[in-house]
């Protein structure tokens, strides 16, 4: 049995488990998103450790001592000793046992409503959640819990108030991050996709390296990326904003004629409108360093420079013909086109890069320290920069500035290395062509 929400399916598998499956998108145009068809894994919210039950409950919980009999007493021990070691199985024996002996210890059915949940009995969590909670009705985190097991039950309204409440209320930083994954899974279900997005953006400013919370926000910021794409289809399909979606799609895809042709549909609707030009020609510069065709990288300059003739402000643009010339060997153009470009723009970062390097190559390596100086300010994790400015002070006699910018440069090189390696991806170049290290300037070759 399957529920169909905007945007996820809740797919009913193994009894009462809940899985949460992505969307199976039913256009060719995905604009760069690609939403798999397969179930995506399920979210890890029963990882708590020892201590992960006595933490969860509070301490209280697992330590009520029953006031009964000397059985009763032995089913306490053995219950925690085994929550100790981590056998679950067993410690729900024990307080099984224990519940029937002390059915009124509200304690006990808080402590197995956990085990149960450990257990992924969801329907037995919700029991004796419920039982606590009528027997004592302010034992702490129980909604929290409660919300949880709801969630995974599929009975997503009935969750919401105890999710929303773990997760906005509670010092408990785990608490609080499994309520967020499951209310993730809950606004999504209950086509509350804005308020999914900020609920991703709160998890990743509380918890920023945690793999999990990067998985799963960045499927929810891809989402709802698509749904608003899909709206922006169905509302206005022949505007210049769908055609200029449609470009950038394209692009990202590699289907550089047919984001030129989309985006040269746009100027056909309005011929000065601002930027088209500049990406008309970021298509040609792409496939210019994939195929290496004089002509691509011809058509790429004609076209920034028709963007100036619309915006002769435009510092993109100024910056990619000053970085072709460049790369065309025109030191003197493309030094004079850079120094025009930082002088009105100083804080563009790649520009400072680039007016460097012309003039380290025209041998003015002194000239070139305060550019790059100041990059390295404005972007602290430029590697690029980094480097170049090692090079540079080497180049002008100062030892120890070499030695401490190659130590910087080391350091941001194998901090985003390792980045890059952990997330599987390339990151992507921005509005600009960013400055790249030469065949020579590797890290292997830097020179300590």
């Amino acid at each position: 049995m399957t529920r169909a929400f905007s945007g996820i399916r809740w797919s009913k598998k193994s009894g009462s488990e809940w899985l949460f499956l992505d969307r199976t998108a039913t256009r060719p145009m995905q604009f760069g998103l690609h939403l798999s068809r397969k179930c995506c894994q399920r979210l890890n919210l029963s990882r708590l450790s020892l201590g992960g039950v006595l933490l969860f409950l509070g301490t209280q919980f697992a330590l009520a001592q029953p006031g009964g009999s000397d059985a009763a007493a032995q089913y306490a021990e053995a219950g925690q000793q085994a929550l100790a070691a981590g056998q679950y199985a067993t410690a729900q024996q024990s307080f099984e046992k224990l519940a029937k002996l002390e059915p009124r210890i509200a304690e006990v059915h808080a402590t197995l409503g956990l085990i149960y949940f450990k257990q992924r009995e969801y329907d037995a969590a919700v029991r004796e959640i419920h039982a606590a909670q009528k027997l004592k009705p302010g034992l702490p985190k129980l909604d929290s819990l409660l919300g949880m097991s709801l969630a995974e039950e599929g009975q997503i309204k009935d969750a919401l108030p105890g999710l929303e409440k773990g997760f906005k209320q509670t010092a408990d930083g785990e608490v609080r991050r499994m309520c967020g994954l499951q209310l993730l899974r809950v606004y999504t279900g209950l086509e509350r996709n804005a308020d999914a997005v900020e609920t991703a953006v709160a998890l990743n400013k509380f918890y920023p390296d945690d793999p999990e919370i990067l998985y799963h926000t960045s499927r929810i910021y891809g989402n709802y990326t698509y749904l608003m794409m899909e709206k922006l289809r169905d509302k206005a399909p022949d505007s210049v904003w769908m055609l200029q979606a449609s470009g950038e799609a394209h692009e990202s895809e590699k289907q550089y004629d047919a984001s030129i042709q989309d985006f040269k549909h746009v100027l056909v609707l309005e011929p000065r409108r601002p930027g088209i030009h500049f990406r008309i020609g970021r298509v040609y510069l792409r496939r210019f360093q994939e195929n290496h065709k004089d002509a691509d990288r011809d058509l790429a300059a004609e076209q920034f420079r028709a963007e100036l003739t619309i915006d002769a402000q435009n510092g993109n643009a100024l910056y990619e013909l000053a970085q072709l010339d460049h790369d065309s060997g025109k030191l003197e153009d493309a030094r004079k086109e850079f120094e025009a470009l930082v002088a009105a723009q100083p804080d563009f970062e790649q520009a400072c890069v680039g007016l460097a390097s012309v003039l380290v190559d025209s041998d003015m390596a002194n000239l070139a320290v305060p550019h790059l100086k100041h990059a390295v300010e404005l972007d602290p994790n430029d590697e690029v920069a980094w480097y170049r400015l090692s090079q540079t002070l080497r180049a002008t006699g100062d030892r120890e500035g070499q030695k401490q910018a190659m130590d910087t440069f080391r350091r941001v090189h194998a901090s985003e290395q390792n980045r890059l390696v952990r997330a599987g991806v390339r990151l992507p170049s921005g509005e600009v062509t960013p400055q790249q290290l030469g065949k020579g300037e590797q890290p292997d070759a830097a020179q300590p």
